[in-house]
């Protein structure tokens, strides 16, 4: 599992072959089965997790206990609560595996080791933190901007490889639509 991080760490900043084996050392790998939480509100976010092979997502509750996801992860992405994470707080989100998902699992203070050790991956993570963030700003303004059937075909765009896999009301929460609604729009794209 390891090697496919390490094939997407390369294709940022190649790693020698010392390097390489720093980043197996400080890894853990984990199996997370279909509607198992890696993380709960509540609890303290200590790891980032790259998605080797799955689906992972991230999504606060509202008080009537509705979800609101603010991320889906596939392979080849990261997830967390990244303000758990570095401020040491209680996360306000659940993360949960919405398909059998492999993950690799990257604590906090092995990051910073990591950092210390291979002062290059910090150009690595800031790069997947400047993705995430413009991500995330293109995101809110596709959600006051758009139509529900734009934002529905720009998800179709994104996430090609698990919108027939997961669950459609999955999708409809990410799009902020109904699920009825999205079937809807998925009758008339066909």
């Amino acid at each position: 599992m390891i090697e496919k991080l390490i094939q997407h760490i390369d294709t940022v900043t190649p790693l020698s072959n010392e390097e390489q084996d720093i980043v197996r050392g400080l890894f853990k790998e984990k199996l997370i089965p279909r509607k198992t939480f890696l993380l709960r509100a509540g609890e303290l976010a200590q790891y980032s997790a790259f998605v080797v092979e799955g689906c992972l997502r991230s999504y606060a509750l509202d008080k009537n206990g509705y979800e609101h996801i603010l991320q889906f992860a596939p392979d080849n992405w990261w997830i967390s609560d990244m303000y758990s994470v570095v401020k040491h707080s209680p996360s306000e989100l659940n993360i949960d595996a919405l398909l059998d998902t492999k993950i690799l699992m990257l604590q906090r203070t092995c990051q910073l080791s990591l950092f210390d050790q291979i002062p290059k991956l910090e150009r690595y993570f800031r790069i997947l933190t400047e993705n995430a963030l413009a991500a995330s700003n293109h995101r809110t303004v596709d959600y006051l901007t758009l139509t529900a059937k734009q934002r529905y075909e720009k998800f179709c765009h994104l996430y090609p490889t698990i919108i027939n896999s997961i669950p459609q009301k999955s999708v409809a929460s990410y799009i902020g639509i109904t699920p009825e609604f999205l079937s809807k729009l998925r009758a008339e794209r066909g």
